[in-house]
């Protein structure tokens, strides 16, 4: 069977370079969620010493945890798509009934770039921040890998 949600829009960031297809490799995909997973874990330590590098890490660990999907599937984000394309190569899949607990990234996405190009007056990160968004990225983690048992190659 194919997966055929999202199926055109897949097909439109190949044709843009976007992504591009690979190899799928379901162990490359557990790879990076197990790399999640330690992102987490590590984020949830250093929170109150350094809450910037938290945030990057726990940002980091779902983005890791998107690309497993994109792995496990033969699909891989370039340089010109980004970050943001491994968000909108697996929502245009996901959305529905996920999108709400997917949305959490690209919100994170854009706090964590106030972080690496701060600007004069940006609200400043705390371990609050970090511990708000533990539990989205957890559950962003949790989805990737009951995602990736179902999800065939494109």
């Amino acid at each position: 069977m194919r997966w055929e949600q999202g199926r055109a829009a897949i097909e439109g960031m190949l044709s843009r370079g976007e992504i591009e297809k690979v190899a799928a490799s379901r162990s490359q995909a557990e790879e990076l969620l197990d790399q999640a997973s330690k992102h987490i874990a590590t984020a949830r330590l250093a929170m109150e010493s350094d809450p910037i590098g938290s945030y990057q890490l726990l940002y980091d660990a779902a983005r890791k945890a998107l690309c497993a999907i994109l792995e496990n599937q033969g699909l891989r984000a370039t340089s010109r798509g980004g970050h943001i394309a491994v968000y909108e190569a697996v929502n245009a899949q996901l959305d529905p009934p996920l999108g709400k607990t997917l949305r959490s990234f690209d919100r994170m996405r854009r706090r964590r770039n106030e972080a690496e190009y701060p600007r004069l007056g940006s609200p400043r990160f705390g371990a609050d921040d970090v511990r708000a968004d533990i539990p989205k990225v957890e559950a962003i983690r949790e989805i990737a890998g009951k995602v990736i048992d179902s999800m065939r190659p494109f």
